[in-house]
């Protein structure tokens, strides 16, 4: 696996420190419900895909497809192998589904098939798998309430195993239109002894439009890219240029072929690291934290350039640049903060945290060349704590009547994500990954298309919040954007134990998650009151307030499908579905 090399920066502006909860509200939510003429077939696992890989690729499947090119207009395919669409406008006159293009019969025949699933590429672009092992790329037109044109489509290829589409995209290279799509499976893998003894393969395809100037349109597979792994992806998209990939995964992807050809595996050669002295030391506390910075001898305090906020720091001399300068691993309050010259050659630093307790993993985000110092007691405290993790008895546990964790009886559900749960970034031409962000302390929540012509946000816990993140190819010093926060929603959401779905409307105006039946909740960003509110407890006056709503759904069918715009709610089951209008802009 690579080695980290970036790190999420957050916007402290995006951050709440004084939320303190969701107020339930009681106001009803108008629900529509339209019934279906045909079920929503739900493609249920066989006794071969008992893994964990397959219900998470295919036992949670969304089978509601949101069109982020046209507002409130939804797309599923149901039993008969229609893929159906309807577009709101108004929620008391909704119309019946759509029927946009028919899957032939052929492809429900096959023993091994997983459930359709469709991508839509661009505004007049889809890309469509059957389930079966044959994937379609459908002309649509420009799609919405008033168009009445059928799919047509321009491509399709029978691709052996059945897969999923995770996404994909259309672009101009060259002059010539391209279709980059990126397929899902699940292979047996006859390597893998000690494991479940399946793989986890993504395909790379990008398809492009052979014929001449002036001819009917061909289009044929121009480059196929295999990369195996270990588990199925939280999160994969390609690049809008279809010049790069993005894939979150608990344990590391890699490219093994490229257009059938194995791609060789060169063992990462260990770098020649140049051993320097640190360029500071630093120490802290629970309260405090303490830094000593290396100065030119001599240096006097007219010399120094010391600027410190909440957020940033910067230490240097006058002529030079910075040696020390950006944003802190946490804030701290300036004005308790101070500064003096030590032996006419170091600078001590006092920071005075602005919250009691944490404990910092670095001092300036992203910089290493400083040196954390222990102090004794925080280290007999840690050695203290970790004693029984070298005793010689197998049980170092004190509490002797509890026999040791015999690691051979967990099942992979059980394990906790590893420290490899990354965000990485692979070059199209190179296929080597070329910004590595460590995720093991951020739990993926969900996945959404904010704006189409950008790469999907994904969403990631962070404390207790949610935040979003929005990937930016074209920047790679800044190729994670933090563009929004659900306050609490890492908290709330890990309380949901019957939780399947969540997404969240693309203004951001609010979050949502559902469970496998019946109910939704909504999660709203703080708006204002309006009348007085008062805090009891601190005494002052409120001036915001974040609503939950919950929503209780006239159904006992599994939800199968959960899409949010910035209007309405869709829920999808095998019969029914249901619209809730959730804001009225």
């Amino acid at each position: 696996m690579a080695a980290s090399n970036y790190s999420l920066k957050v916007n402290r502006d995006l951050l709440d420190p004084n939320f303190e909860s969701y107020r339930l509200s009681l106001d009803a939510i108008p629900t529509y419900n339209v019934e279906l003429d045909a079920a929503v077939e739900e493609v249920k696992l066989k006794d071969t895909q008992y893994t964990l890989e397959h219900m998470r690729a295919f036992g949670m499947y969304n089978y509601l497809h949101l069109d982020p090119w046209y507002e409130d207009s939804v797309l599923f395919v149901d039993c008969k192998g229609r893929v159906l669409s309807l577009s709101v406008t108004l929620d008391t006159a909704l119309g019946k589904p759509r029927e946009v293009f028919r899957l032939t019969d052929e492809s429900r025949e096959c023993e091994d098939r997983l459930c359709a699933s469709l991508s839509l590429t661009s505004a007049t672009w889809a890309a469509l798998a059957d389930g079966a092992g044959r994937l379609y790329l459908l002309r649509t037109g420009k799609r919405g309430d008033s168009s009445h044109m059928k799919w047509e489509p321009m491509f399709s290829e029978d691709m052996e195993e059945p897969f999923t589409i995770l996404h994909s995209v259309s672009h101009v290279q060259d002059g010539v239109h391209t279709m980059e799509v990126l397929l899902l499976r699940i292979l047996k893998d006859p390597q893998e002894s000690k494991g479940s003894g399946y793989c986890v393969s993504l395909e790379w395809i990008t398809v492009a439009n052979t014929a001449g100037h002036g001819q009917e349109k061909k289009y044929e597979v121009k480059k196929k890219r295999v990369l195996r792994g270990k588990s199925v992806p939280h999160y994969a998209a390609v690049e809008p240029k279809g010049k790069g990939l993005m894939v979150a995964s608990e344990k590391p992807f890699v490219f093994t072929h490229m257009d059938g050809v194995p791609v060789e595996q060169h063992e990462p050669e260990p770098m020649e690291v140049e051993k320097t002295d640190p360029i500071y030391f630093w120490q802290q506390t629970a309260e405090d934290i303490t830094v000593c910075v290396r100065m030119p001898e001599g240096v006097t305090k007219e010399e120094v350039q010391f600027r410190l906020t909440a957020d940033n720091i910067s230490i240097g001399v006058q002529g030079f640049s910075p040696l020390l300068e950006g944003q802190l691993f946490e804030s701290v309050d300036p004005e308790a903060s101070a500064w003096i010259i030590k032996n006419d050659k170091s600078l001590e630093v006092s920071l005075q945290k602005r919250s009691e307790g944490p404990m910092w993993a670095e001092l300036v985000m992203g910089d290493k060349r400083g040196e954390y110092v222990m102090s004794d007691e925080q280290a007999a405290l840690i050695h203290e704590r970790l004693t029984h993790l070298t005793s010689e008895d197998l049980n170092g546990n004190p509490d002797r009547d509890k026999p040791p964790c015999n690691s051979h009886e967990l099942e992979d559900c059980d394990g906790f994500p590893e420290d490899s749960f990354s965000l990485t970034h692979f070059d199209g031409e190179s296929l080597k990954p070329t910004q590595v962000v460590n995720l093991g302390s951020h739990q993926y929540l969900f996945t959404v298309d904010v704006n189409p012509s950008d790469m999907p946000c994904l969403c990631l816990r962070h404390d207790v919040d949610a935040l979003l993140w929005q990937p930016r190819p074209d920047q790679p010093s800044n190729m994670w954007e933090h563009i929004a926060t659900f306050n609490a929603l890492g908290y709330v959401q890990a309380s949901k134990r019957d939780k399947k779905f969540a997404t969240c409307a693309p203004n951001f105006s609010y979050a949502s998650l559902c469970e496998c039946l019946r109910r939704a909740f909504i999660y709203r960003q703080p708006s204002p009151v309006e009348t007085v509110l008062f805090n009891r407890k601190q005494g002052r006056q409120v001036g915001q307030v974040a609503k939950q709503q919950v929503a209780s759904l006239d159904s006992d069918k599994p939800i199968l499908g959960f899409r949010a715009t910035n209007e309405r709610l869709f829920i999808l089951t095998s019969s029914n579905l249901f619209v809730l209008k959730v804001n009225n802009n």
